[in-house]
């Protein structure tokens, strides 16, 4: 298997996804190719220990930076590390491609070069979410601000793929996050997406979860639109931080909560692990002809090094496959 990684994304720079990207090559069973400035990612590998057979540089001169506006960047920066990358993928010569750049010029790449699969409206950006029992299914998380009751219902399926081949939930609890329980509550897109969920045999749709319910983790796939999505994302994100800002500073205000906090130690630390991102890698950009894994613009090279192997595991189980053969039950916009 071989992974096409983008070495000029993210906020920590080459170094940083370089490193990732060794890690990965020490720990997993593929073979990578690094897009970018070949010049500077070879000064990157040179002090490095690594199987060579297994890792190739692809050069791209051009970067797509956080201030391009995204299609207008793919259209004209053909030379770009998230173009060339996608090209790769679309070439069949990478089975997978994983970025931590522009997210918009992803997206954009996606569309426009791999293009969507036969009968999907919208592709959707969808990430690990943990909680209390285990990691959940959230999306979408900021691909389509604005949907209609079908493409939550196409949501809806290929989170209840990804849940079951990727996170290995064999009977996906799917349901529509909203600001009730019952059927009736919630706004015109909700209401309508309730019944067409609810009479969509290949899903196991639960009904409506309220966003308290989210972190108790009953629910395996939670869908919604990609504005809802992405608050509930980066509120969690938030307010995780916070919760662990308090803390710290709190174990640090006596002798007597300094001695506590040794105690709770290892307990702390697993439980800032069940609820970092870094563990999870990325998010899945479903509804397209291939695995593409949009990893955290801020991702560290334990996070490069977990989204390659997100990446693996969306190739190995086959998900583009199931989602083709899924989708086509719906219906939906056949155009390509």
């Amino acid at each position: 298997m071989k992974i096409a990684v983008d070495i000029m994304g993210g906020d920590r720079g080459i170094g940083n996804n370089v490193a990732g990207s060794l890690k990965a090559l020490e720990t997993l069973d593929i073979e990578l190719v690094l897009v970018g400035r070949e010049n500077d990612i070879a000064l990157e590998l040179e002090s490095q220990s690594y199987d060579k057979s297994r890792l190739e540089i692809v050069n791209a001169d051009e970067v797509i930076t956080n201030e391009d506006e995204p299609a207008m960047a793919v259209r004209k920066k053909k030379n770009s590390s998230i173009v060339i990358g996608m090209n790769l993928l679309k070439e069949g010569k990478v089975d997978a491609f994983v970025s931590s750049g522009n997210t918009g010029a992803l997206l954009s790449g996606g569309l426009l070069i791999v293009k969507r699969i036969k009968g999907i409206d919208r592709p959707a950006l969808g990430v690990v979410y943990p909680n209390r029992r285990g990691p959940s299914f959230l999306l979408d998380v900021g691909a389509n601000a604005d949907c209609k009751p079908k493409y939550l219902q196409q949501f809806a399926v290929m989170g209840s793929i990804y849940s079951k081949e990727v996170l290995g939930v064999e009977n996906p609890r799917t349901g529509i996050v909203n600001i009730g329980a019952e059927k009736e509550k919630g706004n015109e897109l909700t209401k309508a997406s309730f019944e067409l969920l609810e009479n969509t045999d290949s899903i196991n749709f639960v009904g409506n979860v309220e966003a308290r319910e989210i972190p108790d983790g009953e629910y395996d796939v939670l869908v919604c639109d990609g504005f809802t999505g992405n608050v509930i994302l980066k509120l969690s994100e938030g307010l995780a931080m916070g919760i662990f800002s308090i803390l710290k500073d709190k174990m640090k205000s006596s002798i007597k909560n300094k001695l506590g906090a040794l105690l709770l130690k290892s307990g702390l630390y697993e439980l800032k692990s069940s609820l970092d991102y870094s563990e999870y890698g990325g998010a899945a950009l479903l509804g397209i002809k291939a695995p593409v894994i949009k990893a955290h613009g801020s991702s560290d090279e334990v996070a490069i090094m977990n989204a390659i192997r997100q990446a693996k595991l969306f190739v190995e189980y086959r998900v583009v496959d199931r989602i083709e053969e899924n989708i086509a039950l719906l219906g939906g916009d056949d155009s390509e």
